[in-house]
């Protein structure tokens, strides 16, 4: 298996919506001081561009397989032993990710005519955060699932910063 870059689309994406993120919170905190009165839409636009960042980083965290675990026990068990733990794992996870991009969808069908109260588009922009990141989600755990993806390894060193 070829080597894990250090950063993917998820991980890019989400840096990005961080940096905006910051942007319109510090738009939203000068909008609070003497300088200049600040637009009504920052602190809505920040709650959205959180919730974005944050369903996209939890699929970043799936691309990297670094998400928290307890394995103290699994760990205990032969490689190919605990491989199968994990793979069943992913499967019942993968199981689960399927229910929620439907529930997802039809979340989106749902709030498709319902307006933001002060962004100019639909509160389904909000929802589809949750259905984009569990494609994504349900993208690489497929492919970890067929051996394609990242599995974490006990057994790696990982490096230190």
């Amino acid at each position: 298996m070829k080597p894990l870059r250090r950063y993917g689309p998820e991980g890019i994406a989400a840096t990005i919506l961080f940096i905006a993120l910051i942007v319109v919170v510090m738009i939203q905190v000068l909008g609070r001081t003497p300088l200049f009165t600040g637009p009504v839409w920052t602190e809505e636009a920040a709650r959205w561009l959180w919730v974005w960042m944050a369903m996209i980083g939890i699929a970043e965290v799936e691309r990297t397989d670094s998400q928290l675990r307890m394995g103290f026990l699994v760990e205990r068990l032969r490689r190919r032993a605990r491989i199968a733990v994990f793979t069943a794992i992913d499967a019942v996870y993968l199981a689960v990710v399927l229910n929620l991009i439907w529930i997802g969808w039809k979340t989106i069908q749902r709030t498709w005519t319902n307006e933001a109260v002060t962004l100019p588009v639909s509160d389904a922009a909000l929802y589809a955060s949750g259905f984009v990141a569990m494609i994504l989600i349900a993208n690489r755990l497929i492919r970890r699932i067929l051996g394609l993806g990242h599995r974490h390894d006990p057994d790696e060193v990982e490096p230190t910063l």
